[in-house]
């Protein structure tokens, strides 16, 4: 038994089981494996939750199959803006870029402007060039994009025309990466990063890079990664919610994320989901759609992923 443990998601939007071939699915399971051996090395180790969760974004950003890094979706325009955010539950430390158009890896730009130690927030051409100046890997925009995106913007500007936006999948729609961690010391971490939702108008940022909406962490309550629309995680402040019930009110994680996922948010009709991990390492991964892409390492080590209701036993670590 470990003291220690490792959650992360791919994002809600999950697309049908019809519309990928199995052969595509075990791929995308066995990229979610590979984020959370990622993680669980550095806890192993000893290391930091912070680094840890990083270690898993950094890993999900690299794969084709999810909204984040290569594999994001594209805006109105047909562009790639790309946003991402990192806490330390210890310090309160927290770090995020938005609407970044050529940074390989996000997330390791969030990581950047937290060590820096002045800054929370950069966005746009500032935050491309900050993480230039900082050694972080630059690529061209196309990088990004795959047959999947473009396929994506295609449907969704028919939904558009049609006036049929609601009629399209989640997977069409938006999708997110996140990672959430307790390392050995007690300490707590969190990360997210995203392409944003398929159509997106130009500038729009959401949830992901906003400290205590979409990312969040905080010593002696718990440590929250979310997806879905972020407008309404904004306006929730869900993630700074659900620690505070955690910590205010003594409720377990399990029931704080729940009731935000499948109460708070019910009445606007969106997909929703999260991670989370709490001061015991006890993990939690609630969601209101058809699937969300999700993994974790049990204090145990067994190591488990999934993409809809089935959960797959992977190994032990």
């Amino acid at each position: 038994m470990s003291n220690f443990a490792i959650a992360i998601h791919g994002g809600c939007g999950v697309m049908a089981k019809a519309d990928l071939s199995e052969a595509e699915w075990i791929d995308a399971r066995a990229d979610l494996a590979k984020a959370l051996r990622s993680g669980w090395a550095v806890l192993k180790q000893g290391g930091r939750a912070l680094d840890a969760v990083q270690a898993a974004v950094e890993a999900m950003e690299d794969s084709p199959h999810f909204n984040a890094g290569h594999g994001a979706a594209l805006n109105a325009a047909g562009e790639h803006e790309l946003d991402a955010s990192i806490m330390d539950g210890q310090t309160l430390a927290a770090g995020a870029i938005a609407a970044t158009r050529r940074i390989r890896n996000p997330v390791q730009a969030a990581r950047a402007v937290l060590d820096s130690g002045n800054l929370v927030m950069l966005v746009g051409p500032a935050a491309d060039d900050f993480a230039q100046k900082r050694g972080v890997v630059m690529v061209e925009p196309s990088y990004f994009t795959t047959p999947r995106r473009q396929k994506a913007l295609a449907a969704m500007k028919a939904h558009e025309k049609a006036g049929s936006i609601k009629a399209a999948s989640e997977a069409e729609k938006h999708g997110t990466v996140g990672a959430v961690a307790l390392d050995a010391a007690g300490h707590l971490a969190a990360a997210t990063s995203t392409g944003g939702y398929t159509n997106k108008p130009v500038g729009r940022i959401g949830d992901s890079p906003i400290i205590g909406a979409g990312t969040y962490a905080r010593d002696g309550a718990c440590a929250v990664s979310c997806t879905g629309q972020g407008e309404f995680f904004i306006r929730h402040v869900a993630g700074h919610e659900i620690a505070s019930r955690v910590a205010h009110l003594g409720e377990t994680l399990e029931n704080a994320a729940a009731r935000m996922i499948l109460q708070d948010l019910k009445p606007y009709g969106i997909g929703a989901g999260l991670v989370g991990v709490d001061t015991h390492g006890t993990v939690t991964a609630p969601y209101n759609t058809d699937g969300m892409f999700r993994g974790w390492v049990t204090i145990s080590g067994d190591l488990f992923v999934a993409s809809h209701h089935e959960v797959y036993f992977v190994e032990r670590l």
